[in-house]
């Protein structure tokens, strides 16, 4: 293993937590150990929240790897990966922490293993702010993931929003490796490169719109899919609806949209919030859903970026065209070329991938 610890700035460019997640990620898949300082450092709060704590700590536990820093609001973390043991990994979380960004830190390094990796979830939010709630999650990111060959499963077995939390949640992460020749410790990946730069013809688009049981009385489900319907059904698009209720610790809703092309799948999210009317939560994400049609692209504003370090670990050269590249893509890319060898490269909304071979 290299000891020369790799410096990451996290305040540089978008300043927030997906640098960690992208800098502890890859450092356990190229057992690179790494000093992350400044951490969230532009944020009202800086510093670890318990999602990046939990998310930072449980890797640490499935490589082996020792922290140091690890504790809430630590501004600076040094890690040190070692070889990962697969093994299940139970996550209690006690606050509306958000179960995606979680699995943004873990999914990377799990696939890079030999046998399947159980991760159990209880407590945190699948719906939370300013991250994928678990639909965009389950039926976008995942669905571009096993394009390249990595294959995911989710069993949302209770959802959870903010402020209590309280989901349940099950993954099962599959390996990529094939079993290595003989004494061999060579891992042939199977991760395949990812060209997606035209989208094809929109074959439908699916609309899930969810609310907790206790907001059923209000329709609260079925008024955000009104909402949707305002803005899309002028449009004589095929949409197929799913309306939903949950039993939960706090209320809560949430919409996504799903617009399934011939090659490629983009997808919108909207959640409720108090004092916002349930219409407007369904319109918000129609309307974020028109914006991205329009871009003819293949990747949607917020899956760009967490694509961006599958591209960097598969064989050879990777293109994709986004809707738009975002403080969050460029800061990605920053920290994506400090652990692998290579280099991207942006024409317009067009995102390359060039390795460099040794």
């Amino acid at each position: 293993m290299n000891n020369d610890l790799i410096e990451i700035d996290g305040s540089f460019g978008e300043g927030g937590g997906q640098i960690l997640r992208t800098a502890v990620a890859l450092a356990v898949v190229t057992k690179k150990p790494c000093r992350i300082f400044n951490i969230r450092k532009g944020r009202p709060k800086p510093g670890l929240m318990t999602q990046h704590l939990l998310g930072i700590q449980t890797l640490a536990n499935l490589c082996n790897g020792n922290l140091e820093g690890d504790f809430l609001e630590s501004k600076e973390v040094k890690f040190y990966p070692a070889e990962i043991r697969p093994k299940d990994l139970h996550i209690k979380i006690e606050t509306a922490g958000s179960i995606t960004l979680v699995l943004q830190t873990l999914i990377p390094p799990a696939i890079f293993t030999q046998s399947p990796i159980k991760i159990s979830f209880d407590g945190g939010a699948t719906d939370t702010f300013f991250s994928p709630t678990t639909d965009h999650f389950r039926y976008v990111f995942l669905k571009i993931l096993e394009k390249i060959g990595a294959k995911v499963d989710i069993n949302i077995i209770r959802r959870g929003y903010y402020p209590e939390g309280g989901a349940k949640v099950e993954i099962v992460v599959y390996p990529l490796l094939r079993p290595a020749k003989r004494d061999s410790r060579e891992k042939a990946s199977k991760l395949k490169s990812l060209n997606l730069v035209e989208r094809g013809k929109l074959e439908k688009i699916i609309a899930i719109s969810g609310a907790s049981e206790s907001l059923k009385t209000k329709k609260v489900a079925e008024r955000q899919m009104a909402g949707v319907r305002e803005i899309l059904g002028k449009l004589k698009l095929p949409i197929e609806e799913k309306v939903e209720y949950y039993q939960t610790k706090s209320p809560g809703s949430q919409v996504c949209l799903i617009a399934e092309f011939e090659n490629t799948i983009i997808g919108t999210d909207s959640l409720g919030k108090l004092g916002k009317r349930a219409e407007d939560v369904g319109k918000e994400a129609a309307l974020e859903l028109l914006k991205e049609q329009k871009s003819e692209a293949c990747l949607d504003k917020h899956l760009a970026d967490q694509i961006l370090p599958y591209m960097a670990l598969a064989k050879g050269k990777s293109s994709i065209t986004v809707s738009e590249i975002t403080e969050h893509c460029k800061t990605n890319i920053w920290v994506i070329e400090k652990f692998i060898e290579g280099n991207f490269k942006i024409e317009d909304n067009l995102i390359s991938w060039n390795p460099i071979i040794t």
